[in-house]
């Protein structure tokens, strides 16, 4: 934003984020000649990754929208002007305008129902009933995104999907356990995600291949590990990642998936939550889903889906035991990961989540 000499500040787009150039107006939050306060949201941008908040940068009047709802905008473009200025009371209207005003509306509308027959009423409903039957909307930024970079992978990956079955018997004992000491020291639930993204942390490191991607005719293998959760929205799937997951404590890692989930409840999830994955867990437990073939998360090579948790009889030797077990599934990418490295992989995260103290003694 730029200052003026006569006391006036362009509201511009702001820098969106890596690789994002241009942003959709999805809501003016405040009117033309409305006053707005300094740091209060005056309209809404809507990326495909992400919707954002323009707020003002000084207290004044809104003046001179250039753009309207729906518009697309480009990095620095102008969206509108701020007058700098105090907010002034507005006049009360004379209850007596208001009585008068009331009376006048009850007159009309006596003299509408007087005037109108009620005969043609049925037709009038059937009508708006039919037009009601279809609505056309467009799609948002987010949502065409979503569908682009879903069917990009399945266009451009060699997508494969392998599938394994765990006993959530011990880490379900031993979350029971531990729930009440960790939260009384972490301030947050302990979940059965943290367990997952730990397992997948070691996987990744027995098999990096999983935790690449394809870059022309290159590999990048990359040694770090972004993990990204996705988060299922009203406006659609987003992926916010936990950076240098392998860094983080339990504790800390069940309170940044807290906190992205809060986030995407109330739409402040900013661009930088959602950059840099390296690779993704998807959990359709939570709707109810017992299993299902995750989609890649273009670049990356490999994809946990995470399923509903149902008991079921079991083999355990040579007996019939019911268990709680969960469907596991590895969406890969066979440009890069062999078949023998995929299913490894998910063998190991079944033998962690079988027995978490693996993680404690790495074993």
């Amino acid at each position: 934003m730029s200052n003026r000499k006569d006391k006036k500040m362009d509201v511009l787009v702001p820098i969106l984020g890596e690789s994002v150039v241009e942003a959709t107006v999805s809501k003016w939050i405040k009117k033309q000649g409305e006053f707005v306060e300094v740091d209060e949201p005056i309209v809404e941008l809507e990326t495909d990754k992400v919707t954002l908040e323009v707020p003002a940068s000084i207290s004044g009047i809104l003046d001179n929208l250039a753009v309207s709802e729906g518009d697309t905008v480009e990095v620095g473009a102008l969206l509108a002007m701020i007058v700098a200025g105090e907010k002034t009371e507005e006049p009360k209207k004379p209850a007596v305008e208001k009585k008068e005003e009331k009376v006048h509306q009850e007159k009309v509308v006596s003299n509408i129902n007087e005037s109108k027959p009620i005969a043609p009423e049925s037709k009038v409903i059937r009508s708006t009933q039919n037009e009601n039957l279809e609505e056309r909307v467009p799609m948002s930024r987010l949502r065409l995104a979503i569908a682009r970079r879903l069917k990009e992978a399945q266009n451009t990956a060699a997508m494969l999907t392998t599938y394994n079955e765990v006993d959530m018997s011990a880490l379900m004992e031993m979350r029971n356990n531990y729930q009440d000491s960790f939260e009384k020291k972490n301030g947050v639930r302990l979940g059965y995600m943290s367990f997952f993204v730990k397992a997948a942390i070691d996987a990744l490191n027995q098999f990096p291949a999983v935790n690449a991607e394809i870059d022309g005719n290159d590999i990048i293998y990359k040694n770090y590990y972004n993990i990204g959760v996705a988060v299922g929205t009203a406006q659609g799937l987003v992926v916010p990642v936990l950076k240098n997951a392998d860094d983080m404590s339990f504790g800390e890692t069940e309170a940044n998936i807290a906190e992205f989930g809060k986030k995407a409840k109330d739409g402040s999830l900013g661009i930088s939550d959602m950059a840099g994955g390296t690779f993704t867990i998807s959990n359709g437990g939570v709707y109810g889903s017992l299993m299902s073939s995750p989609i890649l998360n273009p670049p990356q090579s490999g994809i946990l889906g995470m399923h509903k948790i149902q008991k079921r009889p079991i083999a355990i030797g040579d007996n019939i035991e019911i268990r709680p077990m969960m469907y596991l599934a590895l969406s890969y990418d066979h440009r890069i990961v062999d078949g023998r490295e995929a299913v490894s992989f998910l063998v190991r995260i079944k033998e962690i989540i079988e027995d978490p103290r693996r993680l404690v003694v790495g074993a």
